[in-house]
């Protein structure tokens, strides 16, 4: 069994962030980065699989700038089998139909019996990446999966609304975006850290994939306003009704 992995590198949401000159996404510098943490769901599911099954090879795609070798490392090191890096130097400004088409270029005489990915990005939040994936690719695709099940078919759930679940089953191929609460992704070992140092590392040029006219732009990027303080009042239950009285007077038409 061939299985992608689709993952994206984002900033740390702890990051200090700071709105670029272009005023269209984020300033890069002195933020850190790691991989998107719906993507590691996904790593998580197809090593999983991988060790359920053993039959299965899995490879590990990255879109974007050098430091995102950084985040395929880390998946070598919890599994997966070899490293796709597709160059981008601008990958931040692509917007999701670009990034579904390189995917769907490299895959698509791949035979790839599973492709996983994330259900959203951390720094965009679109969820539409990997259902664009399927539909270039023509094959199913179950989003937001929160539980997996691999025998002789893929059975999944998906969360609803009211906490209630759907149970889907799909044959292969096909394209799954994972949700979180899917599992509990594991932390590289030493060793296969060590290990993960002589897996194979591919980099391919984004010239070389299709590559689809943009679908929409950013036309511009900003902090939301600050709305008003609060106003904290003190003193016992009529000193209280006083001032809040005077208050509404004063600001509003209410009284």
């Amino acid at each position: 069994m061939k299985v992608l992995v689709c993952i994206k590198q984002v900033p740390d949401m702890e990051s200090k962030f700071k709105i670029n000159a272009d005023a269209n996404w984020f300033d890069e510098n002195d933020l850190a980065y790691r991989i998107n943490e719906y993507d590691e769901y996904a790593i998580e599911q197809a090593v999983q699989l991988k060790e359920q099954t053993k039959d299965v090879d899995i490879t590990v795609l990255c879109i974007g700038p050098v430091r995102v070798k950084e985040a395929l490392k880390k998946a070598l090191a919890m599994g997966c089998d070899r490293g796709i890096h597709i160059e981008d130097e601008n990958s931040s400004q692509k917007e999701s139909s670009q990034i579904a088409s390189y995917i769907a270029d490299f895959a698509k005489d791949k035979d790839f019996d599973i492709i996983f990915t994330g259900m959203q990005s951390q720094d965009r939040g679109s969820a539409q990446v990997g259902i664009i994936v399927s539909e270039l690719l023509n094959i199913s695709c179950v989003s937001t999966i929160a539980d997996f099940e691999y025998t002789d078919g893929i059975t999944v759930k998906r969360e609803l609304e009211g906490g209630l679940k759907s149970i889907v089953k799909v044959s292969t191929p096909a394209v799954l975006t994972c949700q979180l609460g899917l599992n509990t992704p594991r932390y590289p070992t030493l060793p296969n850290i060590m290990k993960a140092k002589k897996k194979e590392m591919l980099t391919i040029s984004i010239d070389n994939l299709d590559n689809s006219e943009s679908l929409s732009d950013t036309v511009s990027f900003y902090y939301p306003e600050k709305s008003s303080g609060c106003l904290i009042l003190e003193g016992d239950d009529a000193e209280l009704a006083d001032k809040l009285i005077a208050i509404l007077k004063e600001k509003t038409s209410v009284l």
